[in-house]
This record gives structure tokens, sequence and C-alpha cells, in this order.
């Protein structure tokens, strides 16, 4: 139908349980966990549930870029809203990307 499914997608900073389908804290010495394959459907004037997380997504690891007068880095495609069981300041404040 709609929509396109996406792969090869990493977390830093935390990583997705598989048995929850929630974010968790990442395993011990564990930089970058993978995300499973999402599919991605277009929605007109989506709301995400509060008890998502509102998670950026970049095209490289380094985040950086050229800053835009979006106040978005070139760097930055788009947000990737993923279930929690946790406040969104905890995970803005692990730096998960």
């Amino acid at each position: 139908d709609d929509g396109v499914f996406v792969y090869g997608l990493f977390l830093e900073g935390c990583r997705w349980d598989d048995n929850k389908h929630l974010l968790s804290d990442s395993r011990p010495k564990e930089l970058y966990s993978e995300l499973p394959t999402m599919h991605l459907q277009p929605a007109v004037e989506y709301k995400s549930p509060k008890t998502d997380y509102n998670c950026p997504c970049y095209k490289v690891l380094s985040r950086k870029g050229v800053l835009l007068t979006t106040g978005h880095s070139t760097n930055f495609v788009m947000w990737v809203d993923l279930p929690s069981d946790r406040p969104q300041s905890v995970w803005i404040k692990a730096g998960v990307g």
C-alpha cells in the first residue's frame, strides 16, 4: 500500500528492546545498536503520542553539518517517533540520536 520500509538505521545512546518494543538503556560497552526495519507511512496532520521519543535522524554518525536558517543541520534528515516508557528528557540527556 502506502509508505516505505526503512532499514539500516542505528541508535546511539540507547538500544531498541525487541521484547518490549520500546527504547531501553544501552548494554555495557555497546555504543551503537541497530533499529529493526520500520514501515514509515504518510499521514495527514499526524500527532505523535506523548509517550514517544522524538528522535533525530542524521545522514552520518558525526551529526555535523552546516547550520541552516531553520535551525537544523544539513546532516539532519527527519524526526522518528520511537515508543518509550520514559520521559523524553531521559533520552535527550543521554544524547540519543
